[in-house]
């Protein structure tokens, strides 16, 4: 896994502030967070064995980041502590649940390529599957799925925050992992996934760009699927009661890699990556979320 962890700061008032306003609030939290770490984990808690490259601060965020990680069964060893501050997600929620978010790099900006390629060179044994995000720099993600397609592991990106991505970064990936707005940056124009045919339309023109194969999220109406031998899955929806729809995108990344790194076929794969976004939506907050195996294996059971 290589990619951000951040740690959420949220403040819960009646309403948002406005300019040089000061509110009275109610509530506060602090919990892991972080789209690198919230799949890391939610690949762990799925049955795979999960080594997280990325980096903390020397602050007590970072103590606390690396702390969570760990208790979630997350291998921690390859995490570098930098100068300076921790990522950190600064969140305002009101209680109709708008809310505003400042989200600040932080120690993640220092996962530069070569400290990717250290932590690369310094593997005991080549990865199954390498998962990569956008919260951290492009180059030294770019870097992380070359070395991974060269050890002969699976590739992954989910293109999240959503920029548009070079057709050379494109090439390195097996399974690209976008929602409807990150498919239509890398595609250069709006696109529509409004029903199922148009998802699996959208999905092969990704294809085209580079990708092996692609999954496109569509929140409460499933997943879509073109497979690397074109193969095309269409996933409904779990029922389940949301609760707070946090992290569910980075459940199922996690779920379904956790899924292709034991051997699980595609299908299989994609069920589980669903059943772990869904569960994800029961709960508030991002790890906090995000299920055990079994709880995935409950859901997935007639």
């Amino acid at each position: 896994m290589v990619g951000s962890l951040n740690a959420d700061l949220v403040a819960y008032a009646e309403r948002l502030p406005g300019d040089g306003e000061t509110v009275h609030g109610h509530a506060f939290a602090r919990a892991a967070g972080g789209k690198g770490l919230n799949q890391a984990v939610a690949a762990a808690r799925g049955g795979a064995s999960t080594l997280m490259l990325g980096c903390v601060g020397e602050d007590d965020l970072g103590a606390f980041l690396l702390d969570q990680a760990g208790t979630a069964g997350v291998d921690t060893s390859a995490v570098a502590t930098v100068p300076g501050a921790s990522g950190v997600a600064l969140i305002s929620v009101d209680d109709t649940a708008a809310n505003r978010i400042i989200v600040v790099a932080g120690a993640n900006a220092a996962l530069t390529p070569d400290r990717v390629e250290a932590a690369f060179a310094a593997l005991a044994s080549p990865p199954a599957v390498v998962l990569c995000q956008l919260e951290t720099p492009l180059d030294g993600v770019a870097a992380a799925l070359h070395l991974g397609r060269r050890s002969g592991a699976i590739t992954v990106l989910n293109p999240a925050p959503a920029i548009t991505l070079p057709a050379e970064v494109l090439a390195e990936v097996d399974w690209l992992i976008p929602n409807e707005f990150e498919a239509s940056l890398v595609l250069g124009e709006p696109v529509s996934v409004a029903t199922s045919e148009a998802a699996l339309d959208v999905a092969r023109r990704l294809r085209e760009h580079g990708p092996r194969a692609v999954v496109i999220t569509l929140g409460a109406r499933g997943a879509i699927a073109v497979g690397p031998d074109s193969a095309e899955y269409t996933l409904e929806a779990f029922r389940v009661d949301p609760v707070d729809t946090t992290a569910a995108g980075d459940a199922f990344c996690g779920g379904f890699v956790a899924a292709l790194a034991r051997g699980l076929p595609v299908p299989m794969a994609l069920r589980r990556g669903c059943a772990t976004g869904a569960l994800a939506t029961t709960r508030p907050g991002a790890v906090p979320s995000i299920p055990t195996e079994a709880e995935v294996d409950t859901l997935l059971t007639p």
